[in-house]
């Protein structure tokens, strides 16, 4: 079934410039809307390019403190750093609050189109910043756009369930949500053990009313394709399947990349379609957003990807000579020989093993779930 899907997009935020130091580029954005452009995409009619809008003081001030909000409206570079700001992951840059507030306001859009009843699935790469905290930036996060869109989902009484497969751990989005059974809450990741922000290991399930609610799949560095999508589709579906949400926001992160450059986990392009296919499988409506990702043309290869997949399309492996020309890209999957992952594939099914494991343990009685 052909289901609408919007895209949402500006270069506005394309154009924000970080330090050259900092691993974030925002010019990747552009390079995936440039892809799907050229491939053709925006001509489909299920497809919808839509442009985002600034996001409200109220619709930040659900999760994010006054004083927090006044601060980055209104820091400018060479001011005193606070709430996170400062030299490292969170710089303040000219124009920061004006492209923070696209980012989440094109979240939120997506939210709004979802719970309108006009599409049944919206992309908007510009979000899924899942570190920001209530009080201070994290993480290269400034407002947590996943948990403003999850709330806007929820004050129009939908059933939400969230699903992270950024490399890092969404401890923002967990923050927010631990002590509340409203969301399920997965986050696939790699282990806190060896990347930021250090959390996310699967006995963090949750307190009170959330006890069972907040699912973490920590893996080991450099878990390859076939060990990741093993471990993904024992934990992942099963649960989706038993929560039975009304809709399902996905943070697409594809910092998970064997190339990336500031993490450690062996997912090809393909690997991560394989995963956003299956979520495809389990969403009646669908809300997916941006995150991490620092090779910029594997962003836009995998972002690409996945908009298809909501699109429910297929796309030729050989890109648009037209894109290749200006990037030097040839084809959308990875064909690499990846003999290399190859020794740490026994340790990472072990770990992998342990953590579905004490997760089928602690959290599938929960959703009236049997161990396999």
């Amino acid at each position: 079934m052909t289901r609408k899907a919007a895209f949402i997009y500006s270069d506005k935020l394309s154009s924000f410039v970080l330090p050259d130091s900092h691993p974030m580029k925002p010019i990747r954005l552009q390079y995936a809307h440039d892809l799907l452009r050229d491939y053709g995409i925006f001509d489909l009619p299920e497809a919808a390019l839509v442009e985002p809008r600034p996001v409200t003081d109220d619709e930040v001030l659900r999760f994010h403190k006054p004083e927090y909000l006044e601060y980055v409206k209104s820091v400018r570079p060479g001011d005193i750093p606070a709430f996170g700001f400062g030299p490292g992951d969170n710089p303040v840059s000219d124009g920061l609050y004006g492209a923070m507030a696209i980012s989440a306001g094109g979240s939120m859009v997506a939210a709004e189109l979802l719970a309108s009843g006009g599409f049944d699935r919206a992309f908007s790469i510009l979000g899924g910043l899942h570190h920001a905290m209530p009080g201070y930036a994290s993480g290269f996060c400034v407002f947590n756009d996943p948990v403003l869109a999850i709330q806007e989902l929820l004050a129009r009484g939908m059933k939400v369930a969230y699903v992270d497969i950024d490399c890092h751990h969404g401890d923002g989005v967990q923050y927010a949500f631990y002590d509340t059974d409203a969301v399920l809450n997965i986050s696939v990741h790699e282990s806190g053990s060896y990347l930021f922000p250090g959390t996310g290991f699967v006995n963090e399930t949750g307190t009170g009313k959330g006890t069972g609610y907040s699912v973490n799949l920590p893996l080991h560095p450099y878990t390859g394709d076939e060990v990741y999508l093993r471990a993904f589709r024992e934990v992942v579906p099963p649960l989706l399947e038993a929560f039975a949400p009304d809709v399902v926001v996905t943070q697409l992160g594809i910092d998970s990349y064997y190339r990336d450059p500031i993490t450690h986990l062996g997912l090809t392009i393909q690997g991560f379609a394989e995963a956003v296919s299956d979520l495809a499988d389990t969403a009646p409506k669908w809300l997916a957003l941006g995150g991490g990702g620092y090779d910029v043309y594997a962003v836009a290869r995998a972002w690409t990807a996945a908009y298809a997949i909501m699109l429910d399309t297929q796309l030729p492996d050989a890109i648009p000579d037209s894109y290749t020309e200006r990037h030097g890209v040839t084809t959308l999957w990875d064909h690499d020989d990846m003999s290399e992952f190859a020794p740490h594939q026994q340790k990472a099914s072990s770990f992998a093993d342990e953590s579905i494991l004490e997760l089928q343990r602690e959290v599938f009685p929960v959703h009236g779930l049997r161990m396999a």
